[in-house]
């Protein structure tokens, strides 16, 4: 297929997590929010004068520091983003708030804090943690919505004096949902029996939506979208399966294009920084105002595994099912970042449930949170598609 436009320009943009488009913002002024969960309702970083960055780490190499002050035993992705904050890696950011998420990422905060890595000859500078609802009820509700007030909303305004009134509120949601238009309608050729878009040049959009200032993305993607409604794919498709790509958090661009480079199209993705869910649009009326629609919207369709009701562990397995047959996939790859334990157990129960309740063929596996060209990762996902193939050709595939 040629090559998109500007996709070259997006692979760049990711190259740094002080990227173009993060510097283009500040010099307009413009504060930069860092965040490290899906969990924070990303249109309340961006209310006027905001803009959100989720912190990743490219280009990781030694961890020695980090892991001095977390320990070997803990996740890669956290240990990668202290030691990048230890290097002054995250010195462009105006403040960083967080969530609960898990106990891993809030020792790297609170690391990040202890050793003043962030905020350096920053006026008011501040740091915030959020408890976010580990059931979705009306009771985790209630304190979702009050948690933002406290820990979103009332430090940006005394800091930075930002509107959070209902009415910017409703601003950022639009043009959040703008975004969320494109990547889903680009996301949309991914349905095709021979797509004309590949799954490594989809989470490169994707991905460029969560860690650059967004109203400087849209151009860009409008012009990818239109470009892809003429594009012609390859004569010949080749992917020998189509694959659900299922886990934890995904930022090294590396993960993507392997499993692909094995032979397994990821059609669909449900993964931190991934588009489902994480690119729904959120529907507000005029009924009530808009933080508690967005954080009932972001409660109830989260996907992460530290919601522990028994009706959210029920759905997640369904949600990945769901996707698989809508996207037209032959299978799953359930995956995980080393040591990160809310996925360890959601990939295991996951696996078993999406196998013999719903008889896709799954593959899990853990891996580093930099992949690089990891042999042991090509050659597990070859053996996966081939195992496919071999279903396929008994008549034994979904």
């Amino acid at each position: 297929m040629k090559d998109l436009k500007h996709l070259y320009y997006f692979e760049k943009l990711l190259e740094d997590a002080n990227n173009e488009l993060v510097r283009q913002a500040q010099a307009e002024g413009k504060k930069c929010v860092a965040t490290v969960c899906e969990n924070i309702p990303e249109p309340l970083l961006n209310l006027p004068g905001l803009f959100s960055v989720r912190l990743r780490a490219p280009r990781t190499g030694s961890m020695e520091m980090a892991t001095y002050y977390m320990t070997s035993f803990l996740c890669e992705y956290t240990r990668a983003l202290l030691e990048r904050a230890i290097e002054g890696g995250y010195n462009f950011t105006d403040c960083i708030i967080t969530p609960d998420g898990c106990s891993m990422m809030n020792r790297c905060v609170e690391n990040m804090e202890l050793l003043k890595t962030m905020g350096k000859g920053k006026e008011n500078y501040f740091y915030q943690y959020m408890e976010i609802p580990m059931k979705a009820d009306d009771n985790g509700l209630n304190l979702y919505v009050l948690q933002c007030k406290n820990h979103i909303l009332k430090p940006l305004h005394e800091s930075f004096g930002v509107d959070i009134s209902d009415e910017a509120i409703r601003a950022a949601v639009a043009e959040h949902n703008e975004i969320c238009r494109l990547i889903r309608q680009i996301g949309e050729y991914r349905k095709e029996e021979n797509p004309r878009i590949t799954g490594y040049e989809y989470h490169i959009l994707t991905l460029a939506t969560y860690v650059a200032p967004k109203y400087l993305l849209i151009d860009k993607l409008k012009e990818t979208l239109e470009e892809l409604k003429t594009r012609e794919p390859d004569e010949k498709n080749k992917y020998r399966a189509r694959v659900v790509f299922v886990g934890s958090e995904v930022d090294d661009v590396d993960v993507i294009r392997l499993v692909e480079e094995s032979g397994a199209y990821v059609c669909a993705d449900r993964f931190c920084l991934g588009s489902f869910p994480g690119r729904n649009e959120i529907i507000l009326t005029d009924d009530e105002d808009a933080l508690t629609q967005i954080c009932r919207q972001y409660m109830y369709r989260g996907q992460c595994p530290r919601y522990m009701n028994q009706a959210k562990i029920q759905e997640r397995r369904k949600y990945v099912a769901d996707l698989a047959r809508e996207y037209h996939a032959d299978g799953v790859i359930y995956e995980q970042i080393k040591f990160c334990d809310p996925w360890a157990y959601e990939r295991m129960v996951g696996t078993v449930v999406l196998r013999d309740d719903y008889k896709y063929p799954v593959l899990a596996v853990d891996r580093p949170y930099s992949i690089g060209s990891s042999g042991q990762m090509r050659t597990r996902v070859q053996a996966f598609v081939e195992s496919i193939e071999i279903k396929k050709i008994q008549g034994g595939a979904k």
